[in-house]
C-alpha cells in the first residue's frame, strides 16, 4: 500500500524497465494476496448492495481479461461459459449481468473454483504474451485491465471491512501492527494565486507509460480565483470537536439532503466509530488516535464540518492545481478527499472506444469527485489527475476531508 501521508504518489509496479507480462503477474498476484487472509465464508459475504463479495471481485477482474481480450482469440476456450453472466458487472452491451445486490447469493462457484478460473485465464494470457511480443493485439486492453483490477483491490478491502464491522465479534482482517506514535502535522494554509490553470491528463490513453482513465481527459484550461488549501487533512481530534459542539444536531450546518439522511439513519459520528474512544479498523477495534485523519465520512458530513469550521471544501480543480506544491502533505496514501465538484465530463470528453465505452461516462450524474488516494489504494494507482467518484451519502470508502478557503 501507499505510505501514510505521502505528498506524492507511489509509482508501484508500473513504469519503464519491466514488460507487460511481469506487471500482469504482479497485479494479479496482489489480488490473491489480499484475499489470502479470508476464509471461504468470508469471501462469499455481501454486507450491503454497494459492496461485493471478495470472491466476486476475484472472478470479475478475471472475467474482464477473458471477455475483453481472450474471447477475441480464435483458439481460446472459456473456463465456464456461464461465468460470462455471473461476473459481468454493468456492461449491458455485453449481456444482462447478474443483479448486483444479490452477488452474495453466489455460493457457487466456490472460492477454489474461482481460483481455478483465474489460473485458466492467467495461463491463456501468458500464452498470448508469449505469442504477441509486440503488444499490437493486446497492449492497451491489458493495461486497462490491470488498472481496473487495481480499483477492485481497493474495493476488496473496503468491502470486507464493512462486512466484518457487521459481525459482533469485530474480527480483524489482519493482525494489528505495532502502534506508532504520531502527531498531526502543523496546519497551515497554502496560498494559490488562481488564474488560468491546466487541468487533466495531457497524454491520457491506454499507452503503457502514460495510462489514464478516459474521465481524466482531455486536458483543458479552467479559471480559478485565488484560494488557500489546508496543508493536511482534518484529524479525528478536530472532528471530535465538531461532534462535541453538536455538529450532528445543528441543521444550519447541513445540506438539506444530508440532514434528512443523517436524521433518518441516526448518524452521530463517522462510520466505524464504535463510541467516542474506539474505532473499528481492518486490524480490529482500537483506540481512536486524535492525530490521525478522520475517514469514512460522507460528502454530507465533510460539507457540514467545513461549514462548522468556517471554511469550505475545495473544488477538484483547486485540488489538482495545488497538488504540485511540496508544502501540502497527505495528498496520497491516507484518505480520498471529497471535493465540491460534481462528477461531470471534461469539455471534449470522449469515452474509451469499443466495449470499454461503458467504463466511466455512464456514471457522470449524481456523483461527487474525490481526489488523492487512500491507505487501501494499491501501489501505482494514484496520480494528481485521478478522479474517483461516489454518491454524496457514501461512507464505507476511506474518504476524508481537506479544507479550503477563499483569499
Amino acid at each position: 500500500m501507499l505510505s501514510h501521508g505521502s505528498s506524492r504518489p507511489d509509482a508501484g509496479p508500473f513504469g519503464p524497465g519491466a514488460g507487460l507480462a511481469a506487471h500482469y503477474a504482479a497485479v494479479r498476484g496482489l489480488s490473491e494476496a489480499l484475499a489470502a487472509p479470508l476464509s471461504g465464508e468470508d469471501q462469499c459475504v455481501q454486507s450491503m448492495p454497494d459492496a461485493s463479495p471478495a470472491k466476486w471481485h476475484l472472478a470479475h477482474t478475471t472475467w474482464f481479461f477473458e471477455r475483453m481480450i481472450l474471447s477475441k482469440l480464435p483458439d481460446y476456450r472459456p473456463f465456464d461459459a456461464r461465468f460470462d453472466m455471473l461476473f459481468n458487472s454493468y456492461y449491458l452491451g455485453l449481456g444482462t449481468p447478474f443483479t448486483r445486490a444479490r452477488r452474495g447469493l453466489l455460493t457457487r462457484p466456490d472460492a477454489a473454483e474461482v481460483l481455478a478460473y483465474r489460473r485458466h485465464v492467467d495461463d491463456a494470457m501468458q500464452a498470448m504474451f508469449d505469442d504477441d511480443r509486440t503488444g499490437e493485439r493486446s497492449g492497451g486492453a491489458v493495461v486497462l485491465g490491470l488498472h481496473h483490477e487495481q480499483q477492485h483491490q481497493e474495493l476488496m478491502l473496503t468491502d470486507i471491512k464493512h462486512a466484518f464491522s457487521c459481525n459482533p465479534l469485530l474480527p480483524a482482517y489482519a493482525p494489528a501492527p505495532l502502534a506508532a506514535v504520531r502527531s498531526a502535522p502543523r496546519l497551515e494554509w497554502i496560498a494559490h494565486p488562481g488564474g488560468q490553470v491546466g487541468i487533466g491528463h495531457a497524454d491520457a490513453g491506454l499507452a503503457f507509460e502514460t495510462f489514464a482513465f478516459d474521465n481524466e481527459s482531455p486536458r483543458h484550461t479552467v479559471t480559478l480565483r485565488p484560494f488557500r488549501l489546508a496543508s493536511r487533512l482534518v484529524t479525528c481530534g478536530e472532528y471530535r470537536a465538531f461532534i462535541e459542539d453538536g455538529g450532528y444536531a445543528r441543521p444550519e450546518l447541513w445540506l438539506s439532503d444530508g440532514w434528512a439522511l443523517a436524521q433518518a439513519e441516526r448518524w452521530c459520528a463517522p462510520l466505524y466509530w464504535l463510541d467516542d474512544a474506539q474505532i473499528f479498523t481492518l486490524n480490529g477495534a482500537r483506540a481512536i488516535d486524535p492525530a490521525e485523519p478522520v475517514t469514512h465520512v460522507s460528502f454530507f458530513e465533510a460539507a457540514a464540518y467545513a461549514a462548522w469550521a468556517g471554511k469550505r471544501l475545495p473544488t477538484e480543480f483547486e485540488w489538482e492545481a495545488a497538488s504540485s506544491d511540496a508544502r501540502l502533505t497527505q495528498l496520497f496514501g491516507e484518505a480520498w478527499q471529497w471535493t465540491r465538484s460534481s462528477y461531470d465530463p471534461y469539455p471534449g470528453f470522449r469515452p474509451f472506444d469499443g466495449e470499454a465505452v461503458e467504463y466511466n461516462g455512464k456514471f457522470m450524474v449524481g456523483q461527487l469527485v474525490l481526489r488523492g488516494s487512500s491507505v487501501a489504494t494499491p501501489p501505482g494507482h494514484a496520480r494528481a489527475t485521478y478522479r474517483n467518484f461516489f454518491p454524496p451519502a457514501a461512507r464505507w470508502q476511506f474518504s476524508g476531508i481537506r479544507l479550503a478557503e477563499d483569499q
